[in-house]
């Protein structure tokens, strides 16, 4: 995990959860990452992939995606 450092805008903490099949609603066991602020870049409904890296994972950003995100960064 790098952790802060330039270009990494910061946008809060998150809470995490393993969320097992059958309980509160889940179909599969899944992981959930709970931040508000996540879904100005990714928005309810729209899908996109996960890969992991040392000390966590990343999320990676479809177009449109992206442009929000740096919209929200303050990038023009």
């Amino acid at each position: 995990m790098s952790g802060a450092g330039p270009g990494k805008i910061h946008l809060g903490k998150a809470d995490v959860y393993i969320h097992l099949k059958g309980k509160s609603g889940a179909s599969v066991t899944h992981v959930d990452i709970e931040l508000d602020a996540l879904n100005d870049i990714l928005k309810p409904g729209e899908n996109t992939y996960v890969g992991a890296k040392k000390g966590g994972v990343f999320l990676g950003l479809k177009k449109d995606m992206i442009v929000r995100a740096e919209k929200k960064a303050g990038k023009k």
